[in-house]
């Protein structure tokens, strides 16, 4: 043992030994290094013996010697301050969890304290027939839980006597609706125009919106708007940015003397409450849109409504827009029905029928669209809903007569629409050829067009032509904004040859020189993929 213990000594004593070693002789280095004194001497010994270009050398060195030593001391005090900035984010992240879990420990505490109290109100409330009521997981919602059906989720503060569903209550929910009511008690209609034809429509308003708003357009484009108009509830303006989307629709409020409700939608949108509102549980009071108010208030009048959803894209329009997409599509517009509130009060406003607001016929969505690396890209669910229209190039002025507003009903203008789908039908050969299109289109890509797109293209199409449109550019342009933008989602690369073949067959189709808004964008897509 004695032994083992003068080896492990000695063992230990030479390791040990090695370790002062390295620190002595690290030590010992960077006194050598910052000897400053002995660098002073060696020069006083070799100086004398320097001519012109050695001093002239032997300073540079120094110069040189010395920027790397201010630059390792540059980095090292870089490095510390680095490592002292992490260190004290570090310490904050910690302190910031710390905060956010006291505030949930105080929100959780606080909820359980606002039960206590909304059960102490309901039992207070002594309602009849054993009914026992419980909070809904802290939402402020009252539940039946046993007994005979009181209501539907009626908030506590609005409990009183029920009748044929409706809480009897004073309290009033929704204050921009009531004054609605309130104005349409001794609102008069004015006086509507309707004389006016199509063709005369589009051009009072071209002529509108060049003399009284400095904004110029195309007569198609406005052609494809009213067109849009009569094949959907739901437009898309896409286009680059200063080509007159937003102004379009915002002018032709001006112009019928019915502003444009304007929605500007932002990144955050994630459902429909940001567009339509939303009740608020503690304030007992449903936070009414202008959206909200302006689809009320069409049902009270005549006009032709708009509703502009700006940078419609900058969200996900499948989020906030969906419960309407899904509205819209119904073929009985008497079903046109949107959830507003989950019961009925006595002091509701008096179109909202238990809780539901209908959707009247003379209202339209317009949307603008970029598409950039800001915006999210428009599913085909939203597409095959909605007419597409481009806005690719500015306006050129030109000169127009001084052109007044107008009134026009939409009663009026319905029964234009109406007359169009009558006097300007698809020619059945036209149809013919579509459906040997979409026979061909089916066999060589895989892509059909759709009863939906279909429907909408018999609807599009005789307005175009009423407005001054030809039959053929119409079909065109169905066929390129609403069929062949299908295309982008397939293999292109794979797909170039099939692409040339669809030109020639359209070109032997429907004649040459014809259908080149579709070829056009079929000859694009060959190039950009």
């Amino acid at each position: 043992m004695e032994i083992f213990l003068k080896w492990f000594f000695a063992f230990m004593t030479e390791m040990l030994q090695g370790y002062m070693d390295i620190i002595l002789g690290l030590w010992n280095g960077i006194k050598r290094i910052f000897n400053i004194p002995n660098y002073i001497e060696i020069f006083k010994q070799f100086s004398p013996s320097f001519s012109v270009g050695s001093w002239i050398l032997a300073i540079l060195s120094l110069v040189l010697v010395t920027a790397i030593y201010l630059l390792i001391i540059f980095l090292i005090v870089l490095a510390v301050r680095k490592y002292i900035r992490f260190r004290h984010s570090i310490v904050s992240n910690e302190d910031l969890l710390e905060e956010i879990a006291s505030l949930q420990r105080q929100v959780m505490k606080m909820a359980k304290e606002k039960d206590e109290i909304m059960a102490m109100k309901v039992a207070q409330m002594g309602l009849p027939g054993g009914t026992a009521l419980a909070l809904a997981g802290g939402s402020g919602e009252i539940q039946q839980l046993e007994g005979d059906v009181v209501g539907e989720n009626v908030p506590a503060a609005a409990v009183g006597t029920i009748e044929d569903g409706v809480v009897q209550t004073n309290d009033y929910r929704f204050s921009k609706l009531i004054e609605v009511d309130t104005f349409y008690k001794t609102y008069e209609p004015p006086e509507y125009d309707n004389d006016i034809t199509l063709p005369d429509f589009c051009e009072r308003y071209r002529n509108f919106a060049c003399s009284r708003m400095h904004l110029y357009y195309e007569p198609k484009t406005i052609w494809l708007f009213l067109a849009g108009m009569a094949s959907t509830k739901l437009i898309i303006l896409q286009g680059i940015s200063g080509t007159g989307k937003t102004s379009l629709p915002y002018s032709f409020g001006k112009f019928l003397q019915m502003d444009t409700t304007i929605a500007s939608v932002q990144p955050s949108w994630r459902d429909r409450t940001e567009l339509f509102g939303y009740f608020n549980e503690f304030t007992k009071n449903f936070n009414e849109t202008e959206v909200l108010k302006r689809i009320y208030s069409s049902s009270y009048n005549n006009d032709i409504n708009f509703i502009l959803l700006d940078e419609m894209n900058i969200a996900r329009v499948e989020y906030y827009f969906a419960e309407m997409l899904s509205i819209l599509e119904m073929p009985n517009a008497d079903e046109w029905a949107l959830d507003i509130v989950p019961n009925a009060w006595s002091t509701d406003p008096i179109h909202l029928d238990h809780g539901k607001i209908k959707i009247p016929q003379n209202i339209w969505y317009i949307g603008t669209a970029n598409n950039d690396d800001s915006t999210f890209a428009i599913s085909d669910k939203v597409y095959d809903r909605a007419q597409p229209i481009n806005l690719d190039s500015k306006g050129v002025p030109f000169e127009a007569p001084d052109t007044p507003p107008m009134h026009m009903g939409f009663d009026h203008l319905d029964a234009l629409f109406k007359e169009a789908f009558d006097k300007y039908p698809i020619s059945q050969e036209n149809l013919k050829k579509i459906s040997q299109l979409d026979l061909w289109v089916i066999e060589k890509l895989r892509v059909a067009f759709g009863n939906r797109i279909l429907k909408q293209m018999n609807l599009f199409v005789p307005v175009y032509v009423a407005c001054g449109g030809d039959e053929l550019d119409g079909i065109d342009y169905v066929l390129a904004t609403k069929i062949f933008r299908k295309f982008e989602s397939l293999n292109l690369a794979m797909l170039r040859e099939e692409l040339r073949e669809l030109c020639v067959y359209m070109q032997k189709s429907f004649g040459k020189g014809k259908m080149q808004e579709s070829i056009a964008y079929l000859e694009r897509l060959q190039k950009l993929f």
